[in-house]
C-alpha cells in the first residue's frame, strides 16, 4: 500500500531580510498603494518577477493584452492588421476597438500563448505603418482551454 502525497499548503510562510530603508521603502510602497499586508505587497511583486521570468524564457503560455493606437485613415492598415491577427487566430482570442479624437483607434487584442510568440505578435503589429503606439501587457497565467 503507498502513502498519499501530502497535498501543499495553500500558503506558505517564509522569512525575508531587507536593509531597514528597504523595509521603510516597503512600507510606503504598501500604504500608498493600500495593499492589507506586506505579505500582500511582496506576492504582487513575485508575480511581476514571475512574469518578467516567463516572458525571458517565453516558453510558458500566459494571457496579456495587446493594445494599439493608430490612425485608421492610413490606407490598407486595418486590413493589415486584421490580416496579421488572422495569421494567428491560435493566440488572438478577441479584440475590440474604439474610436479616439484626431482619426484614431485604440484597438485591445486579448492574446494567449508562449510569452515569445506574443511578444512576436505585437512587435509584428507595432510595425506596422501608421501604428502610433503599440503595447504588450502579460499576466502570470494562461486562460482556461477553450475547447
Amino acid at each position: 500500500m503507498t502513502a498519499k502525497p501530502k497535498p501543499k499548503p495553500s500558503l506558505a510562510r517564509f522569512s525575508v531580510s531587507l536593509p531597514a530603508d528597504l523595509l521603510d521603502e516597503l512600507d510606503d510602497m504598501v500604504t500608498t498603494r493600500r495593499f492589507p499586508s506586506r505579505s500582500h505587497a511582496i506576492a504582487e511583486m513575485a508575480r511581476v518577477q514571475l512574469i518578467e521570468h516567463a516572458r525571458e524564457l517565453g516558453t510558458k503560455s500566459v494571457a496579456g493584452t495587446i493594445s494599439l493606437v493608430y490612425d485608421y485613415r492610413k490606407r490598407n492598415l486595418q486590413r493589415k492588421l486584421a490580416d496579421i491577427q488572422h495569421q494567428n487566430y491560435l493566440m488572438v482570442v478577441t479584440s475590440m476597438h474604439v474610436h479616439l479624437e484626431d482619426h484614431h483607434y485604440l484597438e485591445v487584442l486579448l492574446v494567449q500563448g508562449p510569452a515569445r510568440e506574443l511578444r512576436r505578435l505585437a512587435d509584428t503589429l507595432a510595425g506596422c505603418k501608421g501604428v502610433k503606439h503599440a503595447r504588450l501587457n502579460l499576466t502570470a497565467a494562461a486562460m482556461p482551454p477553450l475547447l
